[in-house]
């Protein structure tokens, strides 16, 4: 039984307190009720991501960016019942309501069907040479160095695994053994891992043209050397829906200016705007590309990411954002590495 009572809010919670609710629950959903629990909306990682997207801030109530027309069920509904509507509206959860449309549970989809092994590839670049860490990685690959009791890269593909992701490429090249002889075929995680060899530097998209083989479905690729909670069944999820050749996963980044910016009219001061803050999308380094978009990407090349993406642009190809609100580390440099350290068990509960 889950804990639906954790989830449910009231109009007026600010969106970021829903935020904190919905990952804490894992339940991926808040109910949305009025003074008597009776369900008046609710309120997904979809609606987030959207309200980003829109420039709200995640100050405002969640009764700006909620679902108002809410699909529930029946308390009487059967298993078979509820499926079928969960099948027809392409919904993972779904409130249960008695006849005065109060809430009585919640039903998730996956635990109502057998859950199912995404075949999907998951590539993890972890060939870099680590320059920034030294001298941390003067003897050991970025990857390899340990954030609270495991390896970065353990962590991330853990993060896949939990999320139903088995089929592994690993790009290796400094201290590639290393690497290996950690995680060797990947069935002490019950997955299974092949390595791509990168002879020289290919950068964050090159390793991608050594896959021995023609991937029929869409791949997930991450750098190894970041730490998130995204949820990657619903990036999956999201690219699959939007029906693109690739997808970015993208952050807000905050730009704080510290002086007062003035606006002019040519030679006449029209305002001045103290310390203003800008706010960017910035990469991510977490990317969904389709079989079509891996075409691009020629073997044993050096190629960065963000080139796929401006060669798929200036084709008019489909591409997408998805927006993460979710936790995101690049451990890029000492500061971020001990950051991580202090960080690790509160995000990922010691693991």
């Amino acid at each position: 039984m889950n804990n639906w009572e954790s989830i449910l809010v009231s109009p007026e919670t600010p969106i970021i307190e829903a935020i904190r609710i919905i990952d804490d629950s894992t339940l991926q959903i808040a109910l949305v009720v009025d003074e008597n629990h009776k369900l008046i909306g609710t309120l997904t990682d979809g609606d987030v991501r959207r309200a980003i997207l829109k420039g709200l801030q995640l100050d405002n109530p969640v009764r700006q960016v909620m679902n108002t027309n809410p699909i529930a069920a029946d308390l009487n509904d059967s298993r078979e019942s509820i499926l079928a509507i969960m099948r027809a509206t392409k919904i993972r959860q779904i409130p249960i309501v008695d006849g005065q449309g109060i809430v009585a549970g919640l039903e998730l989809f996956n635990n109502l069907i057998q859950p199912c092994e995404r075949e999907n590839i998951v590539v993890l670049m972890a060939g870099g040479l680590g320059s920034r860490l030294r001298p941390l990685t003067n003897d050991c690959p970025k990857p390899l160095l340990k954030v609270g009791s495991k390896p970065i890269l353990e962590t991330i593909m853990e993060s896949f695994v939990e999320h139903g992701f088995r089929r592994f490429y690993i790009a290796v090249n400094y201290r590639a053994e290393m690497i290996k002889h950690h995680f060797q075929d990947g069935s002490r995680w019950g997955v299974k891992i092949d390595y791509l060899h990168e002879e020289k530097q290919l950068g964050t998209a090159g390793p991608l043209g050594l896959l021995p083989e023609t991937p029929t479905q869409p791949v997930l690729v991450m750098n190894g050397d970041l730490l998130t909670r995204v949820n990657f069944q619903q990036l999956l999820d999201f690219h699959n829906e939007h029906r693109v050749l690739a997808t970015m996963c993208v952050r807000e980044y905050d730009h704080h200016i510290p002086y007062g910016v003035v606006q002019l009219n040519k030679h006449r001061l029209m305002n001045i705007e103290e310390k203003p803050v800008q706010r960017f999308f910035v990469n991510a380094g977490i990317y969904v590309l389709s079989p079509k978009a891996l075409e691009l990407i020629p073997r044993n090349h050096y190629l960065d990411m963000p080139n796929v993406f401006r060669e798929l642009i200036n084709r008019k190809e489909e591409t997408a954002v998805f927006p993460i609100h979710e936790y995101w580390l690049d451990i890029g440099r000492m500061d971020d590495f001990e950051r991580a350290d202090i960080e690790y068990p509160k995000v990922f509960n010691g693991k």
